[in-house]
This record gives C-alpha cells, structure tokens and sequence, in this order.
C-alpha cells in the first residue's frame, strides 16, 4: 500500500490536508491492521462514527465505507471514535483517540497528528454497539400532504393518509 498516495487521495477528495482528516487517516490504517480489513466493496465492512467531522473523509477513500451503501453509519457523540466492523470474521475494534495537547494552531495540530503512530494516537477498545444489520431497501409511499416519495419506514399516519416526518404533527397535550 503506497500510503502517501492513498494521503494525497484523501487530501484530495476532503479539499485540503488537516488534523482533522490525519485522524481519520490514522484510524482506518490501524483497523486495516487490527482487523485484516480490504476495501468494502459492499458492506463487509462496516464504521460506526461518533462524529461527523473531517476524518470521516478518509474512512471513505481508505476503506470505501459510504452513507450511500450503508456502511458508514454515525452515532454522534461528538467523541473522535471509530468502530469498525468486519462482517464475514465478526471482528471489531473501537478506537477512540487519546486526549492531544491543546492550545496548539492548526499547523501544529497538524504537525503533532501526522507525527504519531495510530498505536501512539488511538486506545482500542472493544465495541460497544452491536454490529448494525445489513442496508434495507424500503417499499415507498407519496405523502398525502406534500407529495414527495418517502420510505415506508418514514412515513406516520393521520387516519388512512400516509404523510411523510416533515408533514405530520405530533400530538401531544403534554409538551410544551
């Protein structure tokens, strides 16, 4: 693996080079390591992300895990942790980046996080969400109010209309 092309690669398709994506980086290399993992073609391989920040863009070049295949999954906590999930060995790994120096620019962040290892930036730990079922395809319904095509599992109903999350209105005597 020429890792300083597979860098320019997320570089390139996250916009610039940051240490928010050298995290992402990092974490997908030490999964590759720890779980044997190869690029997803499909959903063999799974990440659950606790945040929706810029090392996410390299999860996706590294190890093709995508919102679109439903591989790429987040459970926003706002923590820099990873799970990642190998489907066919039932291996995972939750990586969870370890407290970093603070106070720093940007360029030092940056200088700091490429400097170190995975194994010198991340605990691993165990996972803590159970490996997420495989994508569903949904059957499909036009909402009575807005007409838009929304998936069944979105839709609620008012009576015998289907009406899509946007369109219909909770009904509660008790919230404020």
């Amino acid at each position: 693996m020429d890792e300083k092309k597979l860098w320019q690669d997320c570089a390139d398709f996250h916009g610039h080079e940051c240490a928010g994506l050298t995290i992402g980086y990092k974490a997908a290399l030490y999964a590759i390591e720890l779980l044997n993992l190869q690029k997803a073609e499909d959903e063999e391989v799974v990440c659950v992300s606790e945040n929706d920040a810029c090392g996410v863009d390299a999860i996706q070049v590294i190890l093709s895990c995508t919102v679109g295949k439903g591989n790429l999954l987040f459970h926003l906590t706002g923590k820099q942790a990873f799970s990642f999930y190998e489907r066919k060995s039932g291996k995972s790994v939750r990586l969870v980046l370890r407290p970093q120096k603070t106070g720093l620019s940007r360029e030092a962040s940056f200088k700091l996080h490429q400097s170190k290892s995975p194994a010198e930036l991340f605990d691993v730990k165990e996972t803590v969400i159970e490996l997420p079922e495989k994508a569903r395809i949904f059957d499909s319904y036009i909402c009575a109010d807005c007409g838009e095509r929304t998936g069944s599992q979105w839709m609620r109903l008012r009576g015998e209309d289907r009406l899509c999350r946007d369109c219909f209105k909770m009904y509660s005597r008790f919230d404020i």
